[in-house]
């Protein structure tokens, strides 16, 4: 089993930066890809960004390209995600993501993180 942690969430204005981290424990294998999702009241989870296990490759979503950043760093089995220029839009719950699949499709991702709250006020 892996169990994800997320940390870095919480409330900012619009225009501002947040980074976002996952920290990974358990049976963590530095082969898994990882990924953010996110999740506002009243709407499905929707895919932000994947990164390669070697941090090679990455898929953003049309929505934070050019705003949002992914990086990781398999010595301390944590991903991050750095927001900037946040909209009030990006207002969601933020889920990390982890497993052997590289895929930006939610149900194709085998452990999770309970998720982290941003909000970005207008």
């Amino acid at each position: 089993q892996v169990q994800l942690v997320e940390s870095g969430g919480g409330l900012v204005q619009a225009g501002g930066s947040l980074r976002l981290s996952c920290q990974a424990s358990g049976r963590t294998s530095s082969s898994y890809h990882m990924g953010w999702f996110r999740q506002a009241p009243g709407k499905e989870r929707e895919f932000v960004v994947v990164i390669s296990w070697n941090g090679g490759v990455t898929v953003y979503a049309d929505s934070v390209k050019g705003r949002f950043t992914i990086s990781r760093d398999n010595a301390k089995n944590t991903v991050y995600l750095q927001m900037n220029v946040l909209k009030p839009e990006d207002t969601a719950v933020y889920y990390c993501a982890s497993g052997p699949t590289y895929t930006t499709q939610a149900a194709r991702f085998s452990y999770w993180g309970q998720g982290t709250q941003v909000t970005v006020a207008s």
